[in-house]
């Protein structure tokens, strides 16, 4: 039997290609659309107490920091930058979970490592 003929042709054949690179190009449409939501999105992290906060993107982009003014203590400022340091690796971490959860949907089973999502 030739390979153009038969049960090759239903199998493997070029509709069969057809409609996996059509598969193929809904999911990357529907991963960019994923993605464009993702930075509509923003995680908010209070640290000491309310003392500061940050607001970031979900593209992981810092978008605010709120500092009490009682924070800012001209003799302790390393005190001021653990807060900061904390609540941006805090949202970092939440915004990383964040990611996962919505996108891993489109490789969960692949085995791609896409970074943010593990």
């Amino acid at each position: 039997m030739s390979k153009r003929g038969g049960r090759f042709a239903q199998r493997g054949g070029k509709p069969q290609q057809r409609q996996m690179m059509q598969q193929l190009q809904k999911l990357q449409e529907e991963m960019l659309q994923a993605q464009d939501a993702l930075g509509e999105e923003t995680v908010e992290v209070s640290v000491g107490g309310g003392a500061l906060t940050v607001v970031m993107t979900g593209h992981q982009k810092l978008q605010s920091v709120t500092i009490d003014p009682q924070v800012v203590d001209p003799e302790d400022v390393e005190m001021l930058e653990d807060l900061i340091i904390a609540a941006v690796n805090e949202a970092v971490t939440r915004l990383q979970e964040m990611v996962s959860e919505r996108m891993g949907r489109f490789t969960a089973g692949l085995g791609i490592d896409i970074p943010g999502l593990s």
